[in-house]
């Protein structure tokens, strides 16, 4: 298990243990952490599992593949550090990691 922080948009923080091998989404969506809505299931078909991966994070997580740059274009206000949960594997290396949800999810 791997400690992950969800924070929402109001500053409501979530501390949650997610299984290795799963998704940062799937370890959202398990543990009923709002601000996440997952639409499409993982399939990176939406843009709605977008979170701001914390600046201490932003290097230490595997870079974004062309099509989770695409599926950003259509997010909420997208910034450098915007990422799609689905498309972060669990790992021990990311014991810690902290993500926040934007104000909404489009």
């Amino acid at each position: 298990m791997v400690k992950i922080t969800y924070v929402e948009h109001n500053g409501t923080e979530h501390v949650v243990d997610v299984p290795v091998g799963l998704t940062v989404m799937e370890g959202a969506r398990d543990n009923g952490i709002p601000g996440i809505e997952a639409d499409c299931g993982g399939a990176c078909a939406c843009s709605t599992c977008h979170v701001y991966v914390d600046p201490a994070w932003t290097d230490r997580l595997p870079p974004k593949d062309p099509m989770e740059e695409d599926m950003l274009d259509f997010a909420y206000e997208p910034k450098e550090n915007s990422r799609l949960t689905c498309q972060i594997k669990v790992t021990p290396e990311l014991e810690g990691l902290v993500v926040r949800m934007p104000e909404k999810q489009i």
